[in-house]
């Protein structure tokens, strides 16, 4: 895999880091993360996100979601239940698992949803008002005589 240095890139930008350090992570993937549960990550508005999580056999008490630092980790662990019946295959996963997404700035986590087996993460890009785009009115020079307060002659 090739290496790139980030070394003019800190050099030359101030407050980038965040972009630096998510690169250096892209440069250390491996192709190895784990393929459990699978998600879909859907565009639902220009400013709203949708993460579902096929998360099958596990109920609310069982399933994590918290945001820290730009990353949101998803954490399910099952409990593990003492059968009376001997079970011939087992075929639905009840393994633990932990996602982690990370987030763009200004990206809040809106709310979750388990339904029919599904984990719905809604989120949303809210700028704050500074940064969101606005009109500067341009002033034009007027030709007005400057006001005249006194009228006296200089000596």
């Amino acid at each position: 895999m090739r290496h790139f240095d980030l070394t003019p890139l800190y050099r030359s930008t101030i407050g980038f880091d965040r972009i630096g350090s998510l690169l250096d992570t892209l440069n250390t993937f491996e192709g190895n993360t784990p393929s459990y549960p699978p998600y879909n990550i859907e565009r639902v508005s220009e400013n709203a996100y949708r993460i579902s999580m096929a998360v099958a056999g596990f109920g609310e008490g069982d399933l994590d979601i918290e945001v820290k630092e730009n990353t949101l980790a998803v954490r399910g662990e099952k409990t593990v239940e003492q059968e009376n019946s001997t079970v011939l295959h087992r075929g639905i996963a009840a393994r633990s698992f932990e996602r982690r997404f990370q987030l763009a700035d200004y990206v809040m986590v809106k709310g979750a949803a388990l339904e029919n087996g599904l984990l719905h993460i809604d989120l949303e890009r809210e700028l704050p008002e500074a940064m969101k785009p606005r009109t500067i009115e341009i002033a034009t020079k007027t030709t007005e005589q400057p006001k005249v307060l006194d009228s006296q002659a200089a000596a």
